[in-house]
């Protein structure tokens, strides 16, 4: 494939799947598709995309198992679409390594606003970290090193992906101060509307999974702080 980022969407509605490809090659990406499990991670493994579009239903095997298998092998930013808007789908999708989602039906300009603010906020974080190395962020038993983009929590590496990692690393440089969902979104996802809050929240509960209810506390109708007590 050109030297163009690479996206690969796997959709099998085909009529979805060439409605993104059209939109994202027009923005300026080289596009692949695949329409079941199996293809998408054998694409995956082959073209080495640096954003994937998945579909959580899919042939072969689902969405879910497709994003635990191509980040098994390789981390790369991953958008969820799901035609089901329960929380508990979206929970286990960013708890298998997805950073994004949105439900169907979406605009494929929406998706391409999203595509364009995760890969901008992943080449963000890798600049940051090549040429300005932060010091580890250390609270309490939580230990957060931005140059090498891992976390310990009580001597125990937990895995994150990028966008938990950033939401975490940007909540721990304030401890104790509660950060607004609309500010967050701005700050962490680029957004610059408040338009995906219960994108924030549903981040917060991935977090929650993996490092414990009470690390990040909830101020009902403003937002999030980080609050480890020891």
């Amino acid at each position: 494939m050109s030297d163009l980022r690479r996206i690969l969407v796997v959709e099998d509605e085909r009529a979805i799947a060439e409605a993104v490809a059209a939109r994202l090659r027009a923005e300026g990406f080289a596009v692949e598709l695949a329409a079941d499990g199996p293809g998408a991670v054998a694409a995956a493994r082959r073209i080495r995309p640096d954003l994937v579009v998945l579909d959580i239903m899919l042939p072969g095997f689902d969405g879910l198992e497709v994003c635990r298998r191509i980040q098994a092998e390789r981390p790369v930013p991953v958008i969820m679409l799901t035609a089901r808007d329960e929380e508990t789908d979206l929970l286990v999708g960013l708890a298998v390594g997805a950073d994004d989602y949105l439900t169907k039906p979406f605009s494929v300009r929406e998706l391409a606003a999203r595509v364009h603010a995760l890969l901008r906020r992943m080449e963000r974080a890798l600049v940051v970290s090549r040429t300005e190395p932060a010091p580890p962020i250390i609270v309490g038993d939580l230990e957060i090193n931005p140059a090498e983009r891992r976390v310990r929590l009580a001597g125990t590496e937990i895995h994150l992906t990028p966008t938990e990692f950033d939401l975490l690393a940007h909540l721990a440089g304030r401890p104790r101060t509660v950060l607004p969902r609309e500010r967050l979104l701005a700050e962490v996802w680029g957004w610059a509307d408040a338009s995906g809050t219960r994108t924030v929240d549903s981040h917060i509960k991935a977090l929650r999974r993996k490092l414990g209810a009470d690390v990040i506390r909830t101020v009902h109708g403003v937002g999030y702080s980080l609050e480890v007590s020891r």
